[in-house]
């Protein structure tokens, strides 16, 4: 029996080639199509609250997000005070205690989500259609009647204290920090990250209504709703939930000059079997001429999985498992990070190898093959990062955050898919000027040092060892 059904085994795989011939070749590829969103609309209460309506999707779902500009950057040298204050707006509001918040939101068919980053906070939730009026009127109770019970705070502050704990910990975390501080300056908003410890101890519940009080208003926040929805009482629910709102101040505006480059930044951690590593250059800010030619440069080099220093450093020479390269966008300014952990050992051929691709992105004409691929890869991205009301929405909060036009969405497609290898060349030429790189080191010293001085194009840069945090 067994050499019976062995041999039948053997002939069916036989026959499997001949059988795949009988089929016909897959469909070409199309060319990507624009991203184009449907009508949304925009208007402003007259406290100056923005509303942005977005009819997406078919599921009977509705994504509420209000978003409001108090985030680090509007905590100024408290750092991390903005998320004592959002970890704090979950604890009740509107007379509600935060289990009655967790189930009445549960009863609509979502979860409530408070999180504060550096430019905003934002309170969001996912519901069934039909409790979006009701879904909006929570959120209005979130982010305008907090409760903010004092005897929450020592347990919301230990929790980030273990956060913060478990983040130092981290060597990623360490580099981020050593060059946010080498970049903007340990007294600005991008360049103090996190707090130490007694910092985060010492924040009071005065403090934290403070920062509520002061800093969230109707001029600084945009409600965005996506999905299904009536639209007529989702006006009237955002009418009633919002228009009393206090206009609050001015959104705040600030300054990021970068420290000019070339810098070198070494922290030595003994005996550490990795080196991290993190390049920055400074970058044309978002909605400029020359922004999406170095998106699109960007990827190729070392933004997308495919790109050149993932294949090299990490498919052909397996110095590390996830290098990456990406271009972190602030309001009026931007810096291009490439970022990787690798073998001690190999630390300084990693380091030469990338400066060995932005050489060759700088000089040798990208193909019209490779130039292809990225681009289409790009642009059915953006489609697929845009396929849901949540992610959308996303979209439009750094869009708006940012400053770009309205119509950026829809024009995003037809500018990646029309920048040339030419385009991108150029773009490699000004982007990565290494005579002006900052280049953060950490890892073993002993044994990483002597491979740096090795490079040529460290030559003559300053070198400098801090420590962090």
């Amino acid at each position: 029996m067994k050499r019976v059904f062995f041999a039948s085994l053997l002939a069916l795989a036989a026959a499997t080639p001949a059988l795949a011939q009988d089929f016909p070749p897959p469909p070409a590829i199309g060319e990507p199509k624009p991203f184009k969103l449907p009508a949304t609309e925009t208007y402003t209460l007259r406290n100056g609250m923005q509303v942005t309506l977005i009819p997406y999707g078919v599921a009977p779902k509705t994504v509420v997000s209000l978003q409001v500009r108090a985030g680090g950057v509007a905590a100024g040298d408290k750092t991390w005070l903005e998320d004592v204050t959002a970890e704090m707006m979950k604890e009740g509001a509107g007379g509600r205690s935060s289990a009655e918040l967790a189930t009445l939101v549960a009863g609509m068919g979502g979860n409530l989500n408070i999180a504060a980053g550096l430019q905003t906070t934002g309170i969001s939730t996912n519901v069934l259609s039909e409790y979006a009026p009701a879904a909006i009127a929570l959120l209005a109770d979130v982010a305008i009647r907090p409760d903010l019970p004092a005897g929450e705070l020592a347990r919301i502050k230990a929790n980030l204290s273990r956060e913060l704990s478990g983040a130092l910990s981290q060597p990623g975390t360490l580099a981020d920090i050593a060059l946010g501080r080498t970049v903007f300056g340990p007294d600005h908003p991008y360049g103090r990250t996190v707090p130490t410890q007694e910092q985060l101890a010492g924040y009071t519940i005065d403090q934290v209504k403070a920062f509520h009080s002061g800093q969230f208003g109707a001029r600084r926040a945009h409600l965005y709703v996506a999905g299904r929805f009536d639209a007529a009482s989702v006006k009237a629910a955002i009418d009633k939930a919002f228009a009393n709102w206090k206009q609050g101040p001015e959104i705040v505006t600030l300054d990021s000059p970068h420290q000019p480059g070339p810098k070198v930044v070494l922290v030595d951690r003994p005996g550490a079997p990795q080196t991290t590593l993190r390049l920055a250059f400074d970058a044309s800010a978002a909605g400029s001429d020359e922004d999406i030619p170095q998106r699109v440069t960007n990827a190729l080099l070392g933004g997308a999985f495919s790109s050149r220093i993932t294949r090299n450093i990490r498919e052909d020479k397996g110095y590390t498992y996830s290098p990456y390269s990406d271009v972190d966008f602030h309001p009026g300014e931007a810096l291009w990070t490439f970022q990787a952990d690798v073998t001690t050992a190999v630390t300084g051929a990693s380091l030469s190898e990338v400066f060995k691709e932005i050489r060759r992105m700088q000089t040798e004409p990208v193909t019209a093959e490779e130039s292809k691929g990225i681009r289409t890869y790009m642009a059915g991205l953006f489609a697929i990062q845009n396929s849901t009301s949540g992610a959308v929405v996303g979209t439009l909060v750094t869009r708006d955050v940012l400053g770009l036009p309205a119509d950026w969405t829809e024009r995003y497609v037809p500018a990646v898919l029309a920048v040339t290898p030419e385009a991108m060349t150029a773009s490699a030429r000004q982007a990565y000027p290494l005579d002006k790189m900052t280049l953060v080191v950490l890892g073993d010293l002993k044994t990483v040092e002597p491979q740096l001085k090795a490079l040529p194009e460290l030559k003559g840069l300053p070198i400098e060892t801090v420590k962090v945090p």
